[in-house]
């Protein structure tokens, strides 16, 4: 298939000596206790992991049986395992959207019908065009890139007999409250929610995530995962992340993150055009020429995420991270730069800007 590059993220944006707004990984993470913690881990790292306390730990922070759980190296691989266990007739994938669902499904060998959110709409989902026979449906929330999070009623209304609605909840935890998180339905038939550490706890490298959703299908799931997939680093920080007192230090991280964002969004300059309502770590901009003012950004140390192989988003859609006031003030002002500086008429050598010459 012809189109956006799929298997392309943020990560590939980077280089020694820049700027990361491109991953939208926590700054300053992880904290110094979890850092020993996985140390520690290591000194168990010549026995096979055990997941049973991990499971447990993530089950009872969520309310759910262990049986509804299934601990994945990284929601990235619950989006594999869940292509290999299902042979749906019509999968709808919700763009634009983190794009490794889709590839999932289509390395599986799985047709994929596309639904594209009306940016007018500031890119919200209308339940009414979910069509009638999907029987799975995904859909992030909050949506990477656009950093909307949408209501846990329409998602919950989205549910029926027959249908796996997949739920991307990697950036749930960002939101102070999690107000719309799905994660304690499990009233709701078919329903499958992907979490990850990696976003708030800063362990990318180390591929932590889980799956909850009915015990059917967390069973199919588990059949199509190879034995000890889950190291034993990141089960114990499964085990510690998902306990009561780094769920509250995490609450207190969103609530800083949302502070942030305001500073960011306070200091873009006014030709920067803020495509939605961002409720998460990063903030979906389009800017007039974004493949040169992508380019300009990295030549001033700037890395930014491009928007152009996000289904339904083009060149000119640039997602950054949200950082630290400070940061963000910085690269506000190099951004302002930039868009200035296409914005006024080029002259040639010798001649002052805003004057005409005839010819003679």
């Amino acid at each position: 298939m012809t189109g956006p590059d799929l298997r392309h993220h943020g990560d590939a944006e980077l280089a020694p000596g820049l700027v990361d707004l491109a991953v939208n990984v926590r700054a300053g993470a992880p904290p110094p206790w979890l850092r020993a913690l996985l140390h520690e881990a290591l000194d168990a790292g010549s026995t096979y992991p055990d997941q049973r306390a991990a499971r447990a730990a993530v089950a009872a922070a969520h309310g759910r049986d262990p049986a509804e759980v299934l601990l994945t190296a990284g929601a990235a691989e619950a989006f594999v395992l869940l292509a290999r266990a299902l042979d749906p007739r019509s999968a709808v994938v919700v763009h634009p959207s983190f794009t490794e669902p889709e590839a999932a499904l289509r390395a599986a060998g799985r047709p994929v019908t596309r639904l594209l959110l009306d940016p007018a709409d500031g890119y919200r989902l209308d339940p009414a065009a979910v069509p009638d026979d999907a029987d799975l449906l995904v859909v992030g929330n909050p949506t990477n890139p656009t950093s909307v999070l949408h209501p846990a009623g329409v998602l919950a209304g989205l549910t029926a007999p027959g249908r796996v609605l997949l739920v991307d909840e990697a950036f749930a935890d960002t939101v102070p409250g999690e107000p719309e998180s799905l994660t304690a339905r499990a009233d709701l038939p078919g329903l499958l929610v992907v979490r990850s550490l990696t976003k708030t706890w800063g362990l990318a490298g180390l591929r932590v995530g889980y799956a909850l959703g009915p015990p059917d299908l967390i069973a199919a799931m588990a059949e199509q995962q190879p034995a000890w997939a889950v190291s034993t680093p990141a089960l114990a920080a499964l085990s510690a992340c998902t306990g009561p007192a780094a769920r509250a230090e995490a609450d207190a991280a969103a609530i800083e993150l949302a502070e942030h964002r305001s500073a960011l969004l306070a200091a873009l300059p006014p030709a920067a055009q803020v495509v939605a309502e961002p409720r998460s770590s990063f903030v979906l901009l389009r800017v007039p020429d974004g493949d040169r003012v992508r380019l300009a950004l990295r030549d001033r140390g700037w890395a930014v995420r491009r928007g152009s192989s996000f289904p339904g988003l083009s060149s000119d859609h640039l997602r950054i991270a949200v950082r630290d006031p400070e940061t963000s003030r910085a690269f506000a002002g190099a951004l302002a730069e930039i868009l200035d500086g296409a914005a006024r008429p080029r002259t040639a050598p010798g001649t002052t800007p805003g004057r005409t010459e005839e010819n003679h």
